[in-house]
């Protein structure tokens, strides 16, 4: 007698935790915020179990409210007699439209248990796919880059909601960064983009990001000397891995 908030992932069906999955296939009724995290959520479980919620495309926060308390109150009897789920992308607690659920079901249905799943957030998924490695040590900050703005901070940040990737990148370099975009990154819905290049990237997108690094970076690191390695067929160790595949590239 559970309402869950359940994690899917950054996108990719497949990458949803083995607890994730088992809680959507045990759920009497799935609830999803938006068309893609529910695309997601019928890889896993049919259309039938899929609850209708409407919210609203505003900034108004009293609809907002409104919005929230009438979803509170279509999910609350499903999760007093039984187990309902809201999905999210990510992590249920990062960026994410969870907590306005947990906050209005606790202040209006506190008879209802509230527990997370937690799920993989952008924010690390992002290392893979721009073939990024971020080494023990380093600090990293997590920042929103609505609107253009180029947030300042440490070393490394990774920059949510990239609607304006030329302004964004004309500002981080002034800064003194070297900059990364990634765009729907593990979502099988709509082109998944890795560049440097920011007029690729251009158009707005709510699931754009970036991985901004300041330039010249000293980043030592133990293995960085396994590049001078030299390797039987008188390369380097940074040239070829096993198997003849280059390593080293950030892709």
């Amino acid at each position: 007698m559970t309402l869950y908030g359940v994690g899917l992932g950054p996108g990719d069906p497949d990458l949803i935790t083995v607890r994730g999955r088992d809680v959507l296939a045990a759920a009497d009724v799935v609830y999803s915020p938006g068309r893609l995290s529910q695309t997601v959520a019928t890889e896993h479980v049919p259309e039938s179990r899929i609850g209708d919620l409407e919210f609203p495309m505003t900034s108004d926060e009293a609809e907002l409210r409104r919005a929230w308390k009438a979803a509170a109150a279509e999910i609350a009897p499903v999760a007093r007699t039984g187990d309902a789920a809201f999905v999210t992308l990510g992590d249920p607690n990062v960026y994410s439209t969870f907590g306005h659920l947990r906050r209005t079901i606790d202040a209006f249905h506190p008879a209802v248990e509230v527990s997370v799943v937690p799920g993989i957030s952008a924010m690390t998924a992002f290392a893979t796919a721009l073939g990024v490695e971020v080494e023990s040590g380093a600090g990293l900050a997590l920042r929103e880059a609505a609107g253009g703005e180029s947030p300042r901070g440490p070393d490394r940040m990774i920059l949510f909601k990239v609607t304006d990737a030329p302004e964004t990148a004309r500002g981080l370099d002034e800064a003194g960064y070297d900059v990364w975009f990634g765009r729907r990154l593990f979502m099988e819905s709509g082109e998944t983009v890795v560049t440097d290049d920011p007029s690729a990237v251009a158009d707005r997108d709510y699931y754009t990001l970036a991985y901004a690094e300041r330039r010249g970076l000293d980043a030592s690191r133990a293995t960085d000397e396994f590049e001078e390695v030299p390797v039987a067929d008188g390369g380097h160790a940074a040239e070829t891995a096993e198997g003849g595949d280059p390593v080293g590239e950030r892709r």
